[in-house]
């Protein structure tokens, strides 16, 4: 689960996350990674503890793990999912199902995120503050960071190795969802709903004039081969482009 690179994570202090995992090894290790960044962590074993964590003070975010004793952590999710006081509490699913079909059953579920092990701290760290982001637009502060290329959302500066990246205001826009929502594939139906909104019309194929515009910026620093093309299904950024 060792990340090499040194890039800096975009940090969130003192938010809160609840981390239910029955594996301490791995408990520790996600404990470790998270207070790192920033967050305050609190652990449950099972979901009787997890619940009574919850019951003591509801926390910003829940890491869930799949595979628990007694009750699993979609079962579990759903049914905090269906509970009014704890509905819109944000869940990160956390298991070594890779499969498509567990992915679409976890986010069908109430999941805001999938994440598969093995993974790294520095992807999970992203993935947690891409989800607080999402789910509280008041946060402010965050610096995203991936391999030297940065967006500062305050500043609302890109920055490629610390030179100045000129970008007009829908790829800095589109830059900056993709980097709060690193390794996932979006179609261009939901890339025009993130980015421009639900109520304005826009061609989809208005995205890829948009991401060549974004690539041609992001070439001269060599980030461009981050914007990802997945055939048949939309764009992503990755982080773990070579």
């Amino acid at each position: 689960m060792a990340d090499t690179r040194t890039s800096r994570l975009p940090l969130m202090a003192a938010k809160q996350i609840l981390v239910v995992e029955d594996e301490k090894p791995i408990r520790d290790m996600i404990g470790f990674a998270l207070r790192r960044a920033g967050f305050e962590v609190r652990e449950a074993v099972d979901v009787r503890a997890a619940r009574a964590e919850l019951a003591n003070r509801r926390p910003d975010l829940l890491l869930m793990d799949w595979m628990l004793p007694e009750m699993s952590g979609i079962e579990f999710t759903r049914q905090l999912k269906r509970d009014s006081d704890l509905r819109d509490l944000p869940v990160i699913m956390l298991t070594a199902r890779a499969e498509e079909s567990d992915k679409v059953a976890g986010l069908e579920g109430g999941a805001d995120d999938y994440v598969t092990k093995p993974f790294s701290p520095r992807e999970l760290v992203a993935r947690i503050n891409a989800v607080l982001r999402r789910v509280d637009p008041a946060v402010e502060g965050a610096v995203f960071e991936f391999d030297g290329l940065t967006v500062d959302p305050v500043a609302h500066r890109v920055l490629a190795r610390g030179a100045p990246v000129a970008l007009g205001p829908t790829e800095y826009r589109m830059l900056e969802f993709f980097m709060t929502h690193p390794d996932r594939v979006y179609s261009r139906e939901q890339l025009l709903d993130r980015i421009w909104g639900g109520n304005v019309y826009i061609e989809e194929r208005t995205i890829d004039v948009h991401i060549r515009r974004l690539r041609k910026a992001l070439e001269e620093f060599g980030y461009d081969r981050m914007v990802q093309t997945v055939r048949g299904a939309g764009y992503r950024f990755s982080t773990h482009a070579e």
